[in-house]
């Protein structure tokens, strides 16, 4: 820009007189005469002030651009950072090692206690009591992995696990046969839940889990997206 507009003033520059307009060889207008406009006498010099018209413009155009494409990033930069602020996933498992262990059978239905944690972001998973107590409404991804073992052939395989929440079940597995020494489900679902929900996995009364080098009894949830 302060090139052409160098470049004008030199235009404008070279174009002008040491004479006034009563010196040697010019006559002074006469006043009656109506005005002849400056782009009939000097074509350059109004090609130059729209040039830079044009490039005035042009600037306004990208600084107003560029503002706008900062508050776009202010905004997603906001974003991403309540995101992050947001985060809530574990994945815990019954027990660890390569030992065989088993829980249960019980009397009552009983809430698993899974007492190994891979993950617990957010902490908001209770090593202690078995509850995902739910810190952010919105929509949460949730798995239950299940597995037993009978011990022997002809002994009856009971793997029976549920998810509650809010000590209410929303979804289920179960398998008890004898023709099957070991056997595994899972459970897998996303549920819309509220802040201050309780969910936890419960093992139905008569039932066992088994954990052994090859099989974790899991349980993992994560946030898909929180609500505004």
């Amino acid at each position: 820009m302060r090139a052409v507009v160098l470049l004008c003033l030199l235009h404008a520059a070279a174009g002008m007189s040491a004479y006034n307009w009563e010196g040697p060889g010019r006559a002074a207008p006469d006043p009656l005469t109506k005005p002849v406009s400056a782009c009939s006498v000097d074509k350059l010099s109004c090609e130059c002030c729209t040039m830079l018209r044009e490039t005035n413009k042009l600037q306004t155009y990208f600084d107003t651009t560029l503002t706008k494409l900062e508050k776009e990033l202010d905004k997603a930069n906001q974003g991403f950072n309540a995101l992050q602020d947001r985060r809530v996933a574990f994945s815990v498992s019954l027990y660890t090692g390569d030992n065989f262990k088993c829980l249960g059978p019980f009397g009552v239905d009983t809430i698993v206690p899974y007492q190994h944690s891979f993950l617990n972001l957010g902490m908001a998973y209770n090593m202690a009591s078995g509850i995902f107590s739910v810190t952010y409404s919105g929509v949460y991804s949730l798995a239950v992995t299940s597995f037993s073992d009978a011990g022997s052939p002809g002994n009856t395989l009971a793997v029976c696990t549920s998810l509650q929440v809010n000590g209410q079940i929303v979804a289920g597995s179960r398998e008890l046969n004898r023709k099957d020494q070991e056997d595994s489900t899972t459970i897998a679902v996303a549920l819309k839940l509220k802040a201050g929900d309780s969910v936890s996995v419960k093992l139905t009364k008569g039932c066992f889990l088994c954990d052994d080098s090859n099989h974790y009894n899991t349980f993992s949830a994560f946030l898909l997206y929180a609500d505004a």
